[in-house]
Formats: C-alpha cells, structure tokens, sequence
C-alpha cells in the first residue's frame, strides 16, 4: 500500500468536511444568477469626459460607493455592485421587478444646486428672443398653472455638497416635499444667500432640471430648505434617497439593462438543476451497471466530487448561472472521463495477466497523463475565458474551474485511496467489468478522404445557411436593441400584437412565440429600448386580460460591439492556449490537428444551429466553449495513446498505429460521450425553453466531437506524417 496512504485519507476527509461545512444549507450558500432567481442587472457607463483630469482616476469607484449606498437605503437583499473596467459599473439587484424605478434610483446623478433667478425684464426679453446673456441659462419649471421659462444664474450660491439629510414632508395641502438640511458650513452660506437676495426668487436645481423657485420672503440662518413639485410620495420618498447617499461625480447612463422576472427565474432553476440532477443519477447508476465493481467505485468517486464542486462553489462566493450549469456538465463529463480511462487502462493490465493490485496501480499510472493533459487544457481555457470574457462567460469558467480540480480530486485521489483499501483487505479483487468493443480492428482511416468530403460539404451548408440568415442568426447581445419576453393568461394572435406595435412606431421588429404552446409566451424584439410603448401595444390589444413581463433584455450598440469582441479574443486565446500547450506535450502537427478539429466542431454546430433557425446569445457562446473543450479532451485521450504505441511499436508505420490506437480508446470515447450526452439530453428535453438552446448546441457539439476525433484531428495528422 501507498506509504502516504494515511495522509491521503485524512487529506480526503479535511476537505470533504470543510465543502459540506461550506455548503450547508444549501439554499443559502449557492449564490443564483439573475437568470435562475429573477431581478434587474444594469451596467452604468460613466460619462468620463464630464470628470475633470485631476479626478480621472477613482471617478468608478467613487460611483460604486454612492450607488451601493443607495441601494443599501432601499432595501434589495444581497445587491452585488462592482466596477467593470475604468468606466463601467454592474449593478445587480436580485428579486427586483421594478425596472424603472431602480433605474431612475441608480442612475440620477442627483447634483443639488440653488440659483438665482433673474428679475430683469430686458434680459428676460433677451433670453426669450434666444440671446442667453452670458453666465445665464434659459430653463422651464413646471407648475400647475403650466410650464414657464425663467432666466438662471449658472454660478450656484449653495450644492449638494453641503447636505446632512434629506426627508419625505407634506405641505398643508397633503402634497409630497423633500425636506433638507445643511451643515454648518452650508447654513452659514445659506443664511447669507438668502439675506443678501430677499425679494429675489431660488431656483432649485436638481441634475439641470429646475423643481422649484420660491421667492425670499427672508433670510433662513437654520440651514434648512424645501423642494416641492407637484411629486408623488414615492418619488419624493426617492428622491430623499438619492440625495442622502450623495450626488454621482459625473453623470452616468444605462446602457444595458436585463431584466428577469421572479417566475421566469424560478422556472428556470427548477427545470434546468432538477433536469441536470436527473442526468446525473442517470450517470450514477450507468457506471455500477457497466463497470461493475471498478463502476461503484467511480461512482462513489463521483459522489464526492459533487461534495467538492459545491462547496466549493460556495466557499469562492461563487455565481451560479445557466452557463454555469453548462461549465457543471462538462466538468461531470471531466470526472466521468477520468474514471472511465482509469478503468479501460485497468481491465487492458488484467486482460495482460497482472494482479488486482498490479493493474490498479499501472491502470492509474498510463492514465494519468492523458486525464492531466486534457484538464490542463481544459484549465487553461477556462482561465483565459475568464480574463477576457464577460458576465455568463466568466461564471462559466469559474465553475468549470472548479470543477476541474473537484474531478481530478476525486478521480485520482479519492477513488484511487478506495482501490487502495480494498486491494490491501482482498488481494485478488475481482476487477471484471462488461466491454462493449472487444478488440476491434475498424479500418477507419480509410474512410478519411469521404469523411473530409463530408465535412466540407455539410459546413458548406451550415455556412451559407448562417450568411444567408445575417443579423438574425444573433440574439441582442450581439446587435443591440430590446427584447422583451411577455407572458399572457391566455392565447394572444401574434399578428394583431404586430399590428399595435408597429402602429407605435417601432423600428426593426421580430415577434414569435416562445416555449412550449401551453405556455402563452410571446418575445418581441426590436432595435430602439421603448419598453413602455411595447407595454401600452400590448394592452392595446388583450385589454383587461393578464400580461406578465418575464424579460428584458436592453443592449446599447456599445455593449453590443464590446461583448462580441470580448466573445472573439476568448475564444481566440483560448485556441492559442491549446495549440500552445499541445505543442509542448506532443508536436506541433499533433496540437494543430487537434486545433483544426477544434474549429470544424465549432463551425459545424454554428451551421446546425443556423439551420435550426436558432440564435446566437451569451449562453450559446457557453455552449461552444463547452465544446471547444469537450472535443480538445477527446482528440487529446487518442494522441495520447498513439503517443504511447509509437514508443512500443518503432518499425510500424504511422498510419497503423494511429488506427490501433483509435479502436483501443473505443470504448472509452463511446461511453465518454454516452454518459456526457445523458446529462446534456436530459437538460434539453426536462430543462425547459431558457436552456433548451445551449442543450441543443452542446448535444450538436459533442455528437460532432466524436466523429471529428477520428475522421478530422487524427486522419490529418496521418496525411501531415506521410508527407514529412
């Protein structure tokens, strides 16, 4: 037995304690995405060129600090603000529907000032003429009488600068103010203000927009004021907020916004973790059934890997997304991978004649490579999809992350410690297990020349099927513009709902039904973020009926160009990664072919997936990350066991070893992808329509990642060989 094999078991036990420690109850330690548990993700862009040059450089952070404050003042639970980038701020506020209140709360910059007003009715004729006297401003002021124009200072007597508080108050007749008061400083200037100009009237202005402008009756030494304007009381009561927690350094805009509402969010988890759990069990009970003995070892393997994962998860303070989900499944398909390679290299040292021990021992050593070289590439994916991805992106190579360490834990730790125990206890374990392919000798390499035939056909399709398709092959991430997701009580005619919003003026429409007919769901997209004039066409046409809105999602040309060059430089770095690495381990024929089926998967899927009418959004980029490492992982499992033949087998040619090799990893590329593709089948038949489009990629994906590890990555190394 291993000398370290106690430490090992302790090793194994500190951290199975510590991630059940960390994620119990589990409710409350996994952190959800909007996207599972309904709310509002806003991303601020920072008018940076309204900040003067000595305050460029914690302008974000400044802003971060006061909309927290803010947020804190109204009461979201767990809100999560953070700065992206110089400029940019996140803002994520989960359980919260309402859409314009939390953006009018955000994003007011909430600068206070009070100005003169000018009595001089020349200078009034002047302005009114349209000659502004300078260091003058022509504002409105709404009234009840009406709107009138009044002629402003521009130097403030009195800002925002000097506010303690800020409260709700009502005047004799019942209406909404916003009390203020100033410190000590701020009275005293106060108190001079209004001394030294009574009879003249105030203009309270709040982000240039004039309130109130009360004449001076007398001077005010209390440092006290108030702005009335005909509010309502919950917008005096935010108002009130906004000015507590203080002005924003510079203005800031919305530019993208995306709304989940609660019941979409809560359907989406409910189908999507119980659709991967089922998968899982499906796993679970598969593995026993097939391996036998070896197969209750592995699955006990795999128990303990969930145990790491979550906790894991939940230590970091990690996000779960519907991404994630997708980084989840790979990472299953990872530790299923592992344990399978384990188990083929260890019923070929039994077929051999070695003992129990003997077998599990060299099982886990010629193993050991090909499962470090493909989770190392997998690691180095996920790392760079971090660094230069964004949002889903990122929480997909977070919890792959995890799970990649989770699924080399367990698989060459864990179960390798209960191989161990019971080989010591029964040293002539019986390590039988079913084979599907015994000893096969396809000849597949002389196919290879129909096989590229095919493959260039069928691309050639899926291609002129995406450029034929244009801008609709892309969801609004990628093209700007809203889509609005709306669910009704009953049936509602698509065309009639066309009709009202295209009366509204609305520009660059598509409406289709969403999910399943039962559902009644409706998404409307279009190029402008006129939400509210979607909601006054709808009720237009159902009336009284229900109408929920599930989503939103508001993407501005900006954030649209950045996410798809973001999307770009992952997938490009990731793929130089690859090649970089596989060229170190292998060569560099091996890593390029490995790098070209690498892209035929990922053009091949974006065909079929054009070809479904499908589009693409931030989760289907998911979902071809997830294929970009799921096929990486499988062409590296047959280098490596060519890598391992060409030591043995010098006199032979290439072209035979390479066919050897594919038939020996079989068994292990069919099951791989068996077990991959059940977890995968039963989230896109039980996951419900917010996971059903990445469930299809991925199923495309890894269909197609079997056929291109024979017929692309390999047959294209024997051709590179033969022409040395």
């Amino acid at each position: 037995m291993d000398k370290y094999y106690k430490w090992k078991v302790l090793l194994i036990v500190a951290a199975t304690v510590f991630c059940l420690w960390k994620a119990y109850p589990l409710q409350e330690k996994i952190n959800l995405g909007l996207d599972l548990q309904g709310g509002i993700q806003l991303l601020l862009q920072v008018d940076m060129d309204k900040v003067p040059e000595e305050a460029r450089k914690d302008v974000a952070d400044r802003v971060v600090e006061i909309v927290r404050n803010r947020i804190d003042s109204f009461g979201v639970k767990e809100p999560d603000i953070s700065k992206q980038g110089s400029s940019q701020v996140v803002v994520k506020l989960p359980g919260m529907t309402d859409r314009d209140r939390a953006k009018e709360i955000v994003g007011k910059t909430a600068f206070l000032e009070f100005r003169l007003v000018s009595d001089d009715m020349d200078l009034l004729k002047k302005a009114s003429d349209g000659q502004v006297p300078e260091g003058y401003e022509y504002k409105k002021i709404k009234s009840e009488a009406g709107d009138d124009m009044l002629l402003v200072s521009k130097e403030a007597l009195l800002t925002g600068a000097h506010l303690m508080t800020a409260s709700v108050g009502f005047d004799n007749y019942g209406g909404a103010m916003v009390q203020l008061s100033f410190d000590d400083e701020g009275a005293k200037i106060f108190d001079r203000a209004t001394f030294q100009n009574i009879g003249k009237r105030l203009a309270i202005v709040l982000d240039g927009t004039v309130h109130s402008a009360p004449v001076i009756r007398d001077r005010i030494p209390n440092g006290r004021a108030q702005i009335t304007g005909n509010f309502k009381a919950a917008e005096a009561s935010d108002l009130a907020l906004v000015l507590r927690a203080g002005a924003l350094p510079a203005p800031v805009s919305v530019v993208e916004e995306r709304t989940i509402g609660p019941g979409l969010g809560k359907d989406s988890i409910e189908k999507s973790v119980k659709a991967a759990i089922f998968g899982v069990i499906l796993v679970f009970l598969f593995m026993p059934v097939y391996y036998l003995l070896p197969g209750v070892v592995a699955a006990i393997g795999l128990v303990f890997y969930v145990i790491f994962m979550v906790g894991s998860i939940a230590a970091l303070g990690a996000t779960l997304t519907l991404p994630g989900i997708a980084g989840f499944i790979l990472s299953v398909g990872m530790a299923v991978d592992a344990n399978v390679l384990i188990s083929e290299r260890m019923r070929e040292e039994v077929v051999a004649g070695k003992g129990s021990r003997a077998a599990i021992s060299a099982g886990y050593h010629k193993a050991f490579s090909a499962i470090l070289d493909s989770n190392v590439t997998t690691l180095i994916t996920s790392i760079l999809l971090f660094i230069f991805g964004t949002g889903p992106v990122q929480g997909f190579a977070v919890t792959l992350s995890v799970g990649i360490i989770a699924s080399m834990f367990s698989a060459l730790l864990v179960t390798r410690v209960i191989f161990d125990y019971l080989s010591k206890n029964n040293p002539n374990l019986n390590l039988r297990m079913h084979q599907m392919f015994k000893k096969t000798n396809i000849q597949f390499l002389k196919g290879r020349i129909l096989a590229y035939g095919f493959s260039i056909i069928t691309i050639g399709i899926g291609i002129a099927a995406f450029m034929t398709r244009g801008t609709q092959n892309y969801g609004v991430e990628f093209t700007g513009g809203t889509l609005v997701q709306l669910g009704f009580e009953e049936a509602v005619d698509v065309g009639d709902l066309r009709d009202a919003l295209e009366e509204e003026g609305l520009k660059g429409l598509t409406i289709q039904s969403y999910g399943e007919a039962k559902d009644n769901q409706v998404i409307v997209k279009m190029a402008g973020h006129e939400t509210s004039r979607v909601e006054k066409a709808v009720r237009s046409v159902i009336g009284e009926k229900g109408c929920e809105i599930l989503r939103v999602d508001q993407i501005g040309p900006s954030v649209s160009k950045d996410l798809t060059r973001k999307a770009l430089w992952a997938v490009l770095w990731s793929t130089v990664g690859i090649l970089i690495y596989l060229a170190w381990r292998f060569e560099w024929k091996f890593a390029l072919a490995a790098v070209v089926a690498l892209f035929h998967d990922t053009i091949f899927t974006f065909g079929i997936y054009a070809l479904s009418g499908r589009e693409i959004n931030l989760p289907t980029i998911a979902a071809v990350l997830t294929i970009m490492g799921y096929s990486v992982n499988d062409t590296i499992v047959t280098f490596d066991r060519v890598r391992d033949n060409l030591k043995l087998m010098r006199k032979t040619p290439f072209a035979e070893i390479v066919t050897l090799s594919i038939n020996q990893t079989l068994s292990r590329t069919f099951l791989t992808s068996f077990t991959t593709i059940l977890v995968t089948l039963a989230l896109f038949i039980f996951g419900g329509a917010g996971i059903n489009d990445f469930a299809f990629a991925m199923l495309v994906g890894f269909g197609v990642g079997i056929y291109s590890t024979i017929f692309v990555a390999t047959s294209l190394v024997v051709d590179w060989k033969a022409h040395k």
